[in-house]
């Protein structure tokens, strides 16, 4: 997976849970994501490998994009990192 042109290029990947045990394991396919600096989120049996080292923001509604910059965007409501009450 690692060598796939996907995560060369730093895109995302997802695969079940139980091919990543089964194929490397899991503890040994977490460490090498680690030492090449990937982030891997979980959700149910998926595993999602996002191939790059940059931050990861957890988007809420109502969502909208800067004025004139396409390619940044602010977050209304709590941000993953801010606890809340609830």
């Amino acid at each position: 997976m690692f060598s796939s042109k996907a995560a060369r290029s730093g895109a995302v990947i997802r695969r079940k849970a139980r091919d990543i045990e089964r194929y490397a394991g899991m503890n040994r396919f977490l460490g090498e994501c680690a030492r090449r600096g990937f982030q891997v989120i979980a959700n149910e049996d998926q595993i999602i490998i996002i191939c790059n080292q940059s931050p990861v923001h957890r988007l809420y509604a109502p969502f909208s994009l800067k004025e004139n910059d396409p390619d940044t965007f602010k977050v209304s409501g709590p941000r993953f990192d801010q606890a809340t009450d609830a």
